[in-house]
């Protein structure tokens, strides 16, 4: 039987509402560690269909997270006066007509979603083939030559359009006259797999502390251990066990060696 919280009867603090914030805050911590549980769970199960539709509800928890930081993140520069709010990096102009261009905007649907003026998104496009270090659009790199057009092409379809993999993003380019081969796409991609803000290449895996990444193609493939911050080494006088505790929940028995 459902039970009104508004009508129950169930007993409350005197001072209850000091602490609803931090209740909330609580509840979703909460909720966040029953949903890695279900998932784990899925992403574990021998059937593939409840695997995949784990990594569907993933792929969803985190579109919808993403919105959210987006509308926050959105509210906070709406506040501010038109001729306040911070202008564009010409790397990040030519980004965002490539986005207009993958989406199919309009210029007024362009310029709502960034917050800028139609009028500012037409003097963009009007301009999008100036030249030099003054141009009001620029690529993320220099573009001096057909190879670093054709490179730069290839990544940004990756990342606009990510479900295309290699073969498909040769064979759209061979539909358009430009043929290239599939070992030539995938080589452009690993290229720079990730890049910063301003452009520069990273290593993935000096990021990762030099370990080569790796993917979890079946069940038990893969297992992770997750180690905070605030480790205690206890030893146990006449043995050779000690207990390394990692608060709150976190335990592994390390055996000392003998040399």
């Amino acid at each position: 039987m459902a039970i009104d919280p508004v009508q129950s009867d169930v007993p409350l603090p005197a001072n209850w509402a000091t602490s609803v914030k931090s209740a909330i805050l609580n509840a979703i911590s909460l909720a966040r560690l029953a949903i890695i549980h279900s998932r784990s769970w899925a992403a574990n199960s021998v059937n593939a269909r409840v695997r995949l539709q784990a990594k569907l509800e993933r792929a969803r928890s985190e579109i919808s997270a993403l919105e959210e930081e987006l509308r926050i993140k959105d509210a906070r520069m709406a506040r501010l006066d038109a001729r306040r709010r911070p202008h564009y990096h010409p790397v990040d102009r030519l980004a965002i007509l490539e986005v207009k261009a993958a989406r199919g905007w309009s210029g007024a649907q362009t310029a709502r979603a960034f917050m800028v003026e139609p009028a500012t998104i037409a003097a963009w496009m009007k301009r999008v083939d100036e030249s030099g270090r003054s141009a009001l659009v620029q690529a993320s790199e220099p573009v001096n030559g057909f190879p670093g057009f054709v490179r730069h092409l290839v990544r940004r379809l990756k990342v606009l359009a990510p479900t295309l993999g290699k073969k498909r993003i040769a064979e759209m380019l061979a539909r358009a006259g430009l043929h290239l081969g599939v070992t030539t796409v995938g080589r452009m991609l690993k290229e720079n797999e990730r890049q910063q803000p301003n452009g520069t290449a990273t290593d993935v895996r000096k990021e990762r502390g030099g370990y080569k990444p790796v993917t979890s193609s079946r069940a038990n493939h893969v297992w992770l251990v997750d180690l905070t911050s605030r480790v205690h080494l206890h030893w146990f006088p006449g043995s050779q066990v000690a207990i390394l505790s990692s608060w709150p929940m976190a335990i592994l028995l390390v055996d000392s060696l003998r040399h």
